[in-house]
């Protein structure tokens, strides 16, 4: 006889300290999850408060708020009948805690501390809680009393302990337990466990969800279960994006899968299980000699059942059917993952839309193809009655007609994204055409400028002041007098920007909001330091930041394809170039030129030295055995020199680079994520005579093999 369960899990796009709207969002979820027949309701990590609130946790007041929001949650009649698993900090002790609250019918049976907590890459936990390090041990926690008079209950267990309905044992644990080696879910299944919720606030990055996701059903393949995964999405505030794709699997097979990206502020994915698989799974060996042997956990027991037709044989209950999982290609990540991070932050810091300097490179090209994607996303949620997209909507584009609806992307774009071709007399025709053309394509507001006689205005004034004018090199002027006059470029252009940004709206008739600029300079070029400090790479925010210039690549012959812009092709075939130096019949300013390595090249070294840890010499070393005999040892040992050389001296810009979408492993944002120091020795001598010594030893073993050929 089955034991049917229907069981929900959700992705909430939650905000940091928006205590009232993700109350809100988390009561959405209750009402959706029951109205599909839940019983049970599992939400992400820290949803209460947003899960990046960072230095905030620190702070008394969010823990009051926090329990006030939780007041407001259990004491709402649309919460009974459904158990519920709620995520908030407590302070319990004095000690911060990041927890799980597990309530049924306005009462609280278990908080549940998180054992493990993230601690490196962009996550800080350790910072602002303590873990709770006694597995399978409870103790008992008073409560606020303004839960007590809610709930009548002064106390409850606080600690590593599961719930023991009629029908099944449930568990919790906390993102971060599910990557450790020795997971949580392990134990409890050995212990009878047979559902796990998982909360989590788990961001995106290209090419990452396959290892969450494989880690989530290998949870149950080897002991069996039914596990509901839970995960906020949205940019909750900051540099991440939270990639929801809430997942429901059973016995290593997923049976519900929500989606990674979406406007919906609220997702609840549900599916129908049955508890007799996970028994029948179960009835193997293995499995039960070592749950003989196992720990045993505390179990809390509620007299409920979820599984209420137990007894009888329920005709409507269909389980849900294993599926495959869905994978999004890169291309396709890059396209979604930050239009929906932009969408988030120009809605929610009220802007009126972006401002963007179209200069004809890639690089521009590629966001304001995120920023056509973004509107392509607005525009099929607005046709799918999306009512907080089509709201956000009208106040960003400044429409007052309440039946309007933003369903044409290109119209859309055209009242909230600004373009900007800044030229100079070093531009070329190919750039100012290429940027036109895609402005109209996508319909943005375009202004196209020339700049030359404000260039001249502030050479001037350094002329009157010092009496000297620096040339470019190209007509016999030193490397100090050339990159000054490219730099100065590059500053005016964000002065540019900003002014543009502020008033545009005015000019188009608005009186209130202002533009968001966007920045355009890809992680290969922040990690080698080719860009100006607080020129037109300074801006508000930045979609690319955390994408490799392969990889945009790939995206802009997606996008051209997807988006039905044959324009992106002169993009893509055009020499990357910063057009800061004069054209002549002979020269053209190139960007890998300039830098003395590839694209390529700076992805390779930016993962050697961020994801595998390496220095100059163990980075020379692992290149030695993938780059040889393409390269000789002596080549290898110059491109490593040369880009610890130039990471070190421009390590001051990561220092002030805008804020970016985070989406690789290698990016350089010192904010939070890499952690160096900015004043280095760029000659990195230790590691150098190192280098030296091998590459001097292999010169001299291929002399004396050719002097030996020679003898013999």
């Amino acid at each position: 006889m089955g034991h049917y369960i229907t069981v929900a899990t959700c992705s909430l796009n939650q905000w940091a300290l928006d205590f009232e709207g993700n109350r809100d969002r988390i009561l959405e979820s209750i009402k959706i999850a029951k109205e599909k027949g839940a019983t049970l309701r599992v939400g992400p990590e820290l949803e209460i408060t947003g899960y990046g609130c960072l230095d905030h946790f620190l702070e008394n007041d969010l823990y009051l708020h926090s329990w006030e929001m939780y007041a407001s949650i259990i004491n709402n009649k649309e919460t009974q009948g459904i158990l519920l698993d709620i995520g908030l900090p407590i302070l319990h002790k004095n000690v911060r805690y990041n927890c799980r609250i597990i309530s049924y019918n306005g009462k609280i049976l278990l908080i549940r501390p998180k054992l493990w907590l993230a601690n490196d890459g962009n996550y800080r936990e350790m910072r602002f809680f303590t873990p709770w390090q006694r597995p399978r041990y409870v103790e008992s926690y008073t409560l606020p009393r303004i839960i007590q008079k809610i709930t009548g209950q002064v106390s409850v267990d606080f600690g590593d302990a599961v719930i023991s309905t009629l029908d099944t044992v449930i568990g919790a644990e906390t993102c971060e337990e599910l990557f450790t080696p020795n997971s949580p879910h392990i134990g409890m299944s050995l212990d009878g466990v047979e559902i796990i919720t998982n909360s989590s606030g788990s961001h995106h990055e290209l090419r990452k969800l396959d290892t969450r996701l494989n880690l989530i059903k290998e949870a149950t393949t080897k002991c069996g279960g039914i596990y509901l995964y839970s995960n906020q999405k949205g940019c909750d505030g900051d540099r991440l994006y939270y990639d929801g794709c809430s997942l429901i699997v059973v016995n290593g097979q997923v049976v519900a899968q929500g989606s990674q990206f979406s406007l919906d502020d609220v997702e609840v994915l549900t599916a129908t299980v049955d508890l007799e698989d996970v028994r029948s799974y179960r009835a193997q060996i293995s499995y039960g000699l070592q749950s003989t042997t196992t720990p045993v956990y505390q179990r809390v027991h509620v007299p409920i059942e979820l599984s209420p037709h137990s007894l009888t044989f329920d005709f409507r209950a269909v389980p849900s059917k294993p599926k495959d999982i869905f994978y999004h290609t890169p291309e396709e990540e890059i396209a979604l993952g930050p239009a929906c991070w932009l969408w988030d932050y120009v809605r929610r810091c009220n802007g009126a839309g972006f401002f963007l300097p179209l200069s004809g490179g890639i690089d521009s090209c590629a966001t304001a193809s995120i920023v056509h994607s973004m509107c392509i996303l607005v525009s099929r949620a607005a046709a799918n009655n999306n009512e907080q997209v089509i709201k956000d909507a009208r106040r960003m584009a400044n429409v007052q007609d309440e039946t309007w609806k933003p369903i044409d992307p290109v119209d859309f774009a055209s009242k909230i994204f600004h373009t900007s071709y800044m030229g100079t007399k070093n531009s070329s025709a190919a750039t100012r055409s290429r940027a036109k053309k895609l402005s109209e394509k996508i319909g943005s507001y375009h202004v196209d400028l020339n700049m030359d006689s404000l260039v001249e205005a502030v050479v001037s004034v350094f002329e009157v002041a010092t009496g000297k004018r620096p040339i470019f090199k190209i007509f016999g002027g030193s490397q100090t007098e050339n990159l000054a006059l490219q730099n100065i470029q590059a500053r005016l252009r964000m002065v540019l920007a900003y002014l543009f940004a502020q008033l545009l709206p005015w000019v188009r008739g608005r009186h209130t909001g202002g533009l968001l600029v966007l920045g355009s300079a890809n992680v290969d070029e922040c990690l080698r330091g080719y860009l100006t400090k607080y020129d037109c790479s300074s801006a508000d925010i930045n979609p690319i930041g955390g994408i490799s210039k392969t990889d945009l690549k790939k995206f802009i012959g997606y996008a051209r394809d997807e988006f039905k812009l044959p324009v992106l092709q002169e993009f893509l075939d055009a020499t990357p170039t910063a057009e800061l130096e004069p054209i002549t019949e002979t020269y053209i300013q190139s960007d890998e030129a300039d830098m003395g390595m590839t694209y390529e090249e700076l992805s390779v070294f930016g993962r050697l030295r961020k994801v595998s840890k390496c220095g100059p010499y163990s980075m020379f070393l692992k290149l030695y055995h993938d780059w040889t005999p393409g390269l000789t040892p002596r080549q290898i040992s110059e491109k490593v020199k040369k880009f610890f050389f130039f990471y070190a001296i421009n390590r001051h810009k990561q220092t002030v680079l805008t804020p970016s979408y985070h989406a690789e492993q290698y990016s350089p944002d010192d904010n939070r994520f890499d952690l160096r120091p900015f004043l280095i020795n760029p000659r990195f001598t230790c590691a150098s005579k190192k280098i030296d010594e091998i590459v001097e030893q292999y010169e001299n073993g291929i002399t004396e093999n050719i002097q030996e050929l020679t003898i013999d």
